[in-house]
C-alpha cells in the first residue's frame, strides 16, 4: 500500500524538497492533498505532475485563479479556500502523512487536527510547538499521532538517540544542537545596524525562506529549536546545548552519561531529513549528494561564549529565559519574532531592533497557561497587537 500524504506549504522550500523526494519513489508514496499560500503557477505545475485530489490556498482570490487554470489544463484537482480547509486535508480518513511544512503559528491548528486525527506527522513547523507547547503534545498523545522531527537538528537529534524513547532520560546527559552562525557570524554586533533583507536572507550553507533565513542571521531559529527540542525529546532545559558549527556537516549530537557522544552527518540538504521522516524506520534514497569524507574540509565548532557571539545574538538566551517562565511564554515570543522579521523584511524596523522588539513584547504580555487552542490562538494575537505597537514605536 502506498502512503497516501499531505503537504502543508507545498511551494516552500521544504515542501518542494518533500515532493522531490516524492517524485523519486512514486511506487511507494502518492499525494493526496497540497496547500499553498499565493504561488499559484508552481501550484498549479505541482497539481500537473502529482495530481492531488485537493489544492488549497491561502485566500479566496489565489483559489479561484488556481481553480481557473486546473479547469483550463483540463485536471481533476479540487481547489479549497476556507477557515477550516488546511485541517480537512490533514485529518482526513484517507491521509496516512501530514508534511507540516507551513512556517509560523498559522501551520498550529492543521498540525493538532493532525495529531488528533492520529497522523503520521512530519513536523517542519517548529512553530507548532514553540506555540503549541503541551496542548500539542497532548494531542499527539490522545490521537496515537507519529510525530517525526524534520528540522535538520531534531531529525540529527532523533537518529542519534536510542529507539526506546523510556530510555532516554536515564542515558542521555544532554543533547547538542549546532548552528551554522548565518550570514553574519563574524560581524562585529555594531556593524548589524545597517544590515539589510537581502543581505541577511542569504544563507552561507542552506537554501530557505526569507523568514527562516533571517532567524538564522539573528540565530532566533537555534532558540526557537531549542525549545522545540524541549517539547520533543523532553529533556530539561539545562541538558540542552548549542554549540556553532559553520560547515553545518554535523548536524546535531547526543551526549550520554557515560560521555560518548553519537552524532548525525550529512549534506547541507533538508532531502535528507525529509526522506528518513517519509521512509521511517526505513530508509530511501534522498537525491542528495553523498559526504565526500576525503574532499571535506576542517569541521570547526565555535562555543556561543567566545567570539563576542552573545552580543551578536542576544536572542538566543531567550530560549532558556521563555523555558523558565510561565507556560505560553513561549508562544508570545514567537509571535513577537514573527513580526519582528516582517517588520524588518518590509524595512520598518532595523535588523538590531528585532530582539528589542522581542524583549519589549515580553515584557509587556503575561500569559496565563493557555489550554486550549483558542486560548493559544487568544494569546499569539494578543502578543502580535503588542508586537505591532512596538513596532511602529521603533520606527518612528
Amino acid at each position: 500500500m502506498k502512503q497516501r500524504l499531505t503537504v502543508l506549504g507545498s511551494t516552500g522550500s521544504i515542501g518542494t524538497s518533500t515532493l522531490d523526494v516524492v517524485a523519486r519513489h512514486l511506487d511507494r508514496f502518492e499525494v493526496f492533498a497540497l496547500s499553498a499560500a499565493t504561488q499559484v503557477n508552481l501550484m498549479l505545475a505541482q497539481c500537473a505532475q502529482f495530481k492531488p485530489r485537493f489544492a488549497v490556498m491561502a485566500s479566496a482570490p489565489h483559489a479561484r485563479l488556481l481553480a481557473d487554470k486546473i479547469k483550463a489544463n483540463h485536471l481533476e484537482t479540487i481547489v479549497l479556500q476556507s477557515s477550516d480547509a488546511l485541517e480537512l486535508i490533514a485529518s482526513n480518513d484517507e491521509v496516512d502523512t501530514v508534511m507540516a511544512a507551513i512556517v509560523g503559528s498559522a501551520g498550529l491548528a492543521p498540525c493538532l487536527a493532525a495529531a488528533w486525527a492520529g497522523k503520521r506527522l512530519l513536523l517542519a513547523n517548529k512553530e507548532a510547538l514553540v506555540v503549541g507547547g503541551g496542548v500539542f503534545l497532548d494531542a499527539v498523545r490522545e490521537g496515537a499521532a507519529t510525530l517525526l522531527p524534520i528540522d535538520s537538528e531534531h531529525s540529527a537529534i532523533f537518529q542519534s538517540l536510542p529507539e526506546n524513547p523510556a530510555t532516554w532520560t536515564q542515558r542521555v546527559e544532554k543533547i547538542i544542537l549546532t548552528a551554522s552562525g548565518g550570514p553574519f557570524r563574524t560581524r562585529t554586533p555594531d556593524s548589524l545596524r545597517d544590515v539589510t533583507p537581502e543581505q541577511a536572507c542569504a544563507h552561507p550553507n542552506w537554501s530557505m525562506g526569507r523568514k527562516i533565513s533571517v532567524d538564522s542571521a539573528t540565530m532566533m531559529n537555534k532558540a526557537l529549536e531549542v525549545i522545540e527540542a524541549r517539547y520533543l525529546f523532553g529533556v530539561a532545559p539545562s541538558q540542552l546545548d548549542v554549540v556553532i558549527h559553520p560547515q553545518s556537516i554535523i548536524h546535531s549530537m547526543v551526549q550520554y552519561r557515560d560521555t560518548s557522544v553519537v552524532a548525525q552527518l550529512g549534506t547541507p540538504d533538508m532531502r535528507v531529513p525529509i526522506a528518513y521522516g517519509l521512509a521511517w524506520p526505513e530508509r530511501v534514497e534522498s537525491g542528495a549528494s553523498a559526504l565526500n569524507f576525503h574532499a571535506l574540509s576542517a569541521m570547526t565548532f565555535e562555543a556561543i561564549d567566545d567570539h563576542g557571539h552573545r552580543d551578536r545574538f542576544p536572542g538566543l538566551q531567550l530560549a532558556w529565559d521563555a523555558l523558565a517562565a510561565p507556560q505560553g511564554t513561549t508562544a508570545v515570543l514567537n509571535a513577537a519574532n514573527e513580526v519582528a522579521v516582517a517588520a524588518f523584511l518590509e524595512r520598518r524596523i532595523r535588523f538590531d531592533q528585532i530582539h528589542h522588539l522581542n524583549l519589549a513584547t515580553l515584557e509587556a504580555v503575561s500569559p496565563s497557561n493557555p489550554d486550549s487552542l483558542q486560548a493559544l490562538l487568544a494569546l499569539d494575537a494578543q502578543a502580535r497587537s503588542v508586537a505591532e505597537q512596538a513596532a511602529g514605536r521603533l520606527a518612528a
